[in-house]
């Protein structure tokens, strides 16, 4: 083998020199944490979001529980009890724990570790005389009775900081993990606004279509009376039928819908399909939005979004693992021990006489791996690279989501004022040529346009208003709001 060979990375003598000095001199291996990167630091500094709308949003404190300035008391206890009973939250929690439970587990490593024992022992020696003595020579003997009690104590001196290095790896994790269940209900309040709030567009919009159709149906009605008298054409009743038909035909769809965010709703809640009919089905508005929306800066989104936060604790996780692996360069020391007492007779068990023990000093190193550790730090590494990146990623997205989420909100303010005059304007279309018809000046043809126009319209108001809605949850959804009005259950 040559000289290149004999210093490759299967022995790795040239790190473990470097390395060997820095230990001796820190007494903690590895790189220490220096915090997240910079990331999109212009933007971030600009304190303003580029796609912010110039109206209907101010930059303020934005409020934890921002739904509660929908004023909807029936949103608000949905959005409570989603909190305290929705499963994906459990599961969160349960991961919660188990983080938390690692934790301890690494910490109590840097504990010394006792154990005690306690035996009885009762043998008989085997004859010997069917080895070649003689037949009355009293080769067996009697039994033998053996009692020891002690306790055994194993101590890893953490020379070079692998186990606290391990201990701040595994509180990184705790970390992130107790901001993925923040992530968990900042998604989960959004999610049931928004389903909450696509019930009473439903509901709106069923109710709406209902009364066209009755409206239209007292139409039919009278026109079939004109036609029973001679005074109106058969093809006027049909295309009254036809508009009946077609507006009731809008019905089922939205009964379908309507269920369908019923079931939604039980569900985010924690309950059974059907457990929220009664409750909810009664229909009621929209929520109202607030005159003016609060958003935060950019800086402060970043703070409050756990997402971001759970990546950047995760990329400190990384960051620790790598010292964890460098450790297992150097020697571990370990302090054994035992004591007891030790006896044939169990009344002479405690006695001085029969107490011994031991303590021993024990060095491990691990000289030639072949490159076993070599290949763990440098996967460490390779995990806290893709941690690093990770975080770049959630951050750029997160400025991405709350950007694009102004610049809805923003548009959709301006296409329900637009989809308002429409409405308006129509409504007072169908009114004037209602009564020129009722005059005889238009005919049922203009009539039924102008109906169908009107429908539309009103339809078009409400589900632009419900996605106006949504589009306000988005962004607080965003802005990483919706966890901070609650301790989190373990913390």
């Amino acid at each position: 083998m040559n000289h290149s060979k004999m210093s490759s990375r299967h022995f790795s003598f040239t790190r473990l020199l470097p390395l060997a000095a820095f230990a001796l001199a820190a007494c903690t291996v590895g790189p220490d944490y220096r915090g997240a990167p910079d990331v999109a630091s212009e933007s971030v500094k600009s304190g303003a979001f580029v796609r912010a709308p110039l109206e209907g949003v101010a930059t303020t404190h934005a409020p934890a529980a921002w739904w509660s300035s929908l004023n909807d008391p029936q949103l608000n206890a949905l959005i409570d009890a989603a909190l305290a009973h929705n499963p994906d939250l459990k599961i969160a929690q349960a991961r919660l724990r188990q983080a938390r439970s690692q934790l301890r587990g690494q910490r109590a490593n840097e504990l010394p570790k006792v154990s005690a024992s306690a035996a009885a022992l009762r043998m008989r020696s085997p004859d010997t005389s069917i080895f070649g003595q003689s037949e009355g020579s009293g080769g067996g003997r009697g039994p033998v009775d053996f009692y020891t009690v002690g306790f055994d104590a194993s101590w890893e001196i953490d020379l070079f900081g692998g186990t606290r290095r391990a201990i701040e790896a595994a509180s990184g994790e705790a970390d992130a993990v107790q901001a993925d269940l923040s992530d968990t209900q900042v998604s989960l309040a959004a999610e049931v606004a928004s389903a909450y709030i696509d019930l009473r567009d439903q509901q709106e919009r069923l109710a709406l279509a209902q009364r066209t159709a009755e409206y239209q149906q007292q139409m039919l009605t009278l026109t079939e009376q004109r036609r029973a008298r001679g005074t109106a054409a058969e093809v006027d009743v049909e295309r009254l039928s036809t508009q009946v038909n077609t507006t009731r035909a809008t019905l089922v769809p939205l009964q379908v819908q309507i269920t369908d965010s019923l079931d939604q709703l039980a569900v985010l809640t924690g309950r059974a399909p059907g457990a929220l009919d009664a409750e909810l089905a009664q229909p009621a508005p929209l929520p109202a939005l607030p005159a003016s929306v609060s958003i935060s800066d950019p800086a402060t989104m970043l703070q409050q979004r756990p997402d971001i936060r759970a990546a950047e604790r995760r990329l400190a996780s990384s960051n620790a693992q790598i010292g964890e692996h460098i450790a297992d360069y150097f020697p571990k020391v370990s302090l054994l021990g035992d004591i007891g007492f030790s006896a044939s007779d169990p009344g002479h068990l405690l006695r001085k006489q029969n107490f011994s023990w031991v303590g021993v000093p024990y060095l491990q190193w691990n000289v030639f791996d072949f490159g076993r550790t070599t290949a763990r730090v440098d996967a460490a590494e390779a995990s806290r690279d893709e941690a690093e990146a990770r975080y770049e990623k959630t951050v750029l997205a997160a400025l991405k989501d709350a950007n694009s989420a102004l610049s809805r909100y923003g548009n959709q303010r301006e296409h329900v004022v637009r989809l308002q005059q429409v409405q308006a304007s129509s409504e007072r279309s169908a009114t004037l040529v209602r009564q020129r018809y009722t005059a005889g000046v238009s005919t049922l043809i203009d009539l039924l346009d102008a109906q169908r126009t009107q429908f539309a319209a009103q339809q078009d108001v409400v589900a632009a208003q419900a996605e106006l809605l949504k589009d306000y949850v988005s962004l607080q959804k965003s802005l990483g709001l919706g966890w901070q009005q609650r301790d989190n259950p373990g913390s």
